[in-house]
């Protein structure tokens, strides 16, 4: 047997598994007990005390969570990985890892909508004050650098522009900081890029997109080293309770063994989509890191290997615009969410975008007339021909 480590397809495959014992299944059962049985006292002592691994109940840790947590660390190239109920849980739960009362953070501007709110209103509650920076540029990170920043907050591509950030230059900026740094790359996948490989501390993934893949599970996870993850898994998951199910776990287990060839194919599909829109007069400008007009495209050739399904474009007539192609699309399914196997679109101005004021979206780059498309993979003709009658 040759030593070289296991390709992409090979561990979102089998990372994680083996047949079961008493059965030779292949599938991984789905573990729905709630509790287990801990042997003798003795035994049940060790595992509470941490000197034994063994389950306990089902908040704490579940056999089939524990299958997807070994796969998304070995695709991250982690040492280890954290299932939670949902990409927000993530967020929360590897965010308070870090910071608490009189703590400051930093925060890429462009991010995911509910993350923003959570930083902006719900943790400044709590004492900790966020600033918020264009990270495109790692010098206003530098800038933004306070005696008490403790955590500094990424997400690249940023939802909705896809915008970049320069994993390199921020994770040393954070190393003399002694900051920890924080990536949310849901919109990537670990297919197209890997953020720990570049100096970043943790990365945090919403699995119900990508990962999942067919629109009928919820979760998130937190990757990173082993140390942050059993303090992930120790305070803030077991006490705020935001845990995976089993059954969304094995949802998610099965959606992970076509990732990479999903992940593909969305790339492929999104780069015709984005071409044949910067071409059409009824739109002002698209944003795909695989285009040449990209402004951060060499970025993205440096530290991605795909540039992912997401396309972001702006239509000249705004608001009405976009009220209109959306009504007027028929393949493309008006929805939030995103990395089904469908073509999903959606106005974020009037829907994922509705929760923060016009001024923090326009300061996002969201525009009135700002189109998001999660291109699926159906034939990218058929989407194409969908968008183009729309327009």
């Amino acid at each position: 047997m040759s030593d070289k480590k296991p390709g992409i397809h090979t561990l979102a495959i089998h990372a994680g598994e083996a047949p079961d014992p008493q059965t030779g299944a292949l599938v991984p059962p789905v573990h729905l007990a709630s509790t287990y049985h801990l042997g003798t006292a003795e035994n049940g002592a060790a595992i509470f005390a941490g000197e034994k691994e063994g389950f306990v109940y089902s908040r704490w840790g579940n056999p089939t969570v524990a299958i997807l947590q070994e796969r998304v660390a070995a695709l991250e190239n982690a040492q280890a990985a954290l299932c939670t109920g949902s990409g927000m849980a993530a967020i929360m739960t590897a965010v308070l890892n870090v910071v608490r009362a009189g703590d400051h953070m930093i925060s890429a501007t462009t991010i995911y909508p509910s993350a923003y709110h959570l930083f902006d209103v719900e943790l400044r509650a709590l004492g900790i004050d966020t600033t918020f920076v264009d990270a495109t540029d790692a010098r206003n990170v530098a800038a933004a650098l306070r005696p008490n920043t403790k955590l500094i907050y990424l997400e690249s591509p940023g939802n909705p522009i896809l915008a970049l950030c320069d994993f390199e230059a921020i994770a040393a900026i954070a190393r003399d900081a002694d900051a920890t740094t924080i990536c949310d790359s849901t919109f990537a996948t670990p297919i197209n890029q890997r953020p720990l490989d570049f100096g970043i501390d943790v990365v945090i993934h919403s699995m119900t997109k990508y990962f999942c893949g067919h629109g009928d599970a919820v979760g998130g996870v937190i990757a990173g080293s082993a140390d942050f993850v059993k303090r992930c898994a120790d305070a803030p998951l077991r006490y705020l309770g935001g845990i995976l199910s089993p059954l969304n776990a094995y949802l998610i287990l099965r959606g992970t063994q076509t990732l990479p060839l999903r992940v593909e194919r969305h790339n492929a599909n999104a780069l015709a989509v984005a071409r044949f829109l910067e071409q059409h007069p009824q739109v002002s400008w698209v944003s795909y890191p695989g285009l040449e007009s990209h402004p951060q495209h060499a970025l993205a050739q440096k530290q991605m290997r795909g540039f992912g399904g997401m396309v972001c474009f702006d239509l000249k007539g705004g608001v009405q615009a976009g009220a209109r192609l959306m009504n007027s699309v028929k393949l493309c399914a008006l929805a939030v969410s995103l990395g089904d196997a469908r073509s999903l679109i959606t106005h974020p101005a009037s829907t994922t975008h509705s929760v923060v004021s016009r001024e923090q979206r326009l300061s996002q780059g969201v525009t009135d007339g700002l189109v998001r498309l999660s291109v699926g993979l159906e034939d990218a003709e058929d989407i194409i021909a969908d968008l183009e009658r729309g327009l």
